[in-house]
């Protein structure tokens, strides 16, 4: 990749060249699909898209009167339909915050044909993509990182842009691809996009504060192909984009395998990292569509009660 190529990625008009790709491809994300999502978390009492009884204007349900009940709350005119009395309950309204991060890092540049996306333009495309949905959906989104409490609506989206463009310049200047540490409420749902490279120990610890506070995590792991398949042939000089040095290799074919397997078992390990607290986890490749991959983040959110 060229040096032109790599400053381009840091500029704010290539941001938001990428949040509106990003909105395009939220529009073309099958739309009954995200529907039928929405509902089905809307009936169990979950966390995305929560419905139970409390203040608001909009009607749920209505359900037997009960001794303790407030008289006021009866409905006269469903009453009068039966023998009994009801109370008509309203949906308890409350916007759920979500903080996104999205590696920014130098390796998350790489690509491995230039017929592909770099991997951290597919991860900023989904990650816009992402909080373009959850603002339609009437959620609150912020950059992990950003200081900035979560906002709704193109105010939430804005507030997303430039504080991924100055995440950018920030990267640029040398900062490491692990997500920072910052406090968050108990329970906050984070959604987290990277190659995930580094070893797990190390993303494990940076993670620890998270895992135990109760946050819900969904983990993204964006990968060009060349990184899963390893299919160069022969003799060829590897080269780390974040100062990782050189490494040549005589005979690629004959460490492909073991490579393989390894990067198998360290995905395997991501799969576990905060499993046993509900964290989800799942792969994507920037030689498959962006939408399947849109998809499934958005279905990560949903309580695990109506998948």
């Amino acid at each position: 990749m060229s040096d032109e190529r790599l400053a381009g990625a840091q500029t704010p008009r290539h941001l938001l060249a990428l949040r509106h790709e990003a909105e395009r491809l939220s529009e073309r994300l099958p739309g009954l699909l995200v529907e039928a999502e929405r509902v089905a978390a809307t009936v169990a009492q979950g966390v995305h898209g929560r419905r139970r009884t409390g203040l608001g204007e909009t009607f749920w349900q209505f359900r037997s009167y009960q001794a303790g009940d407030d008289a006021s709350g009866i409905d006269w005119r469903q009453s009068a339909r039966s023998r009994h009395l009801f109370v008509r309950e309203q949906e308890w309204e409350a916007a759920e915050s979500v903080w996104l991060w999205c590696d920014l890092s130098r390796s998350m540049r790489f690509r491995s044909s230039r017929h592909l996306p770099a991997k951290q333009d597919r991860a900023l495309i989904l990650a816009f993509g992402l909080a373009t949905l959850l603002v339609r959906a009437g959620e609150r989104v912020s950059l992990l990182g950003s200081g900035e409490r979560p906002h709704g609506g193109k105010h939430g989206l804005n507030m997303l842009s430039r504080s991924l463009a100055a995440a950018a310049g920030a990267h640029a200047a040398g900062e490491d691809s692990l997500p920072p540490q910052v406090p968050l409420p108990r329970f906050a749902r984070l959604v987290l996009l990277s190659d995930f490279l580094e070893p797990v120990e190390t993303l494990r610890r940076r993670l620890a504060p998270y895992i135990t506070g109760g946050a819900r995590a969904c983990l993204l792991q964006v990968n060009d192909p060349a990184e899963e398949s390893l299919p160069y042939e022969g003799r060829v000089q590897f080269e780390g984009l974040e100062q990782d040095g050189q490494e040549l290799i005589g005979n690629v074919g004959s460490v492909r395998e073991r490579y393989r397997a390894r990067f198998a078992t360290h995905r395997e390990e991501l799969v576990r990292l905060g499993a046993s607290r509900g964290w989800r986890f799942a792969a994507h490749r920037t030689d498959h569509g962006a939408e399947s991959a849109l998809l499934t983040l958005y279905q990560m959110l949903a309580p695990r009660a109506v998948r």
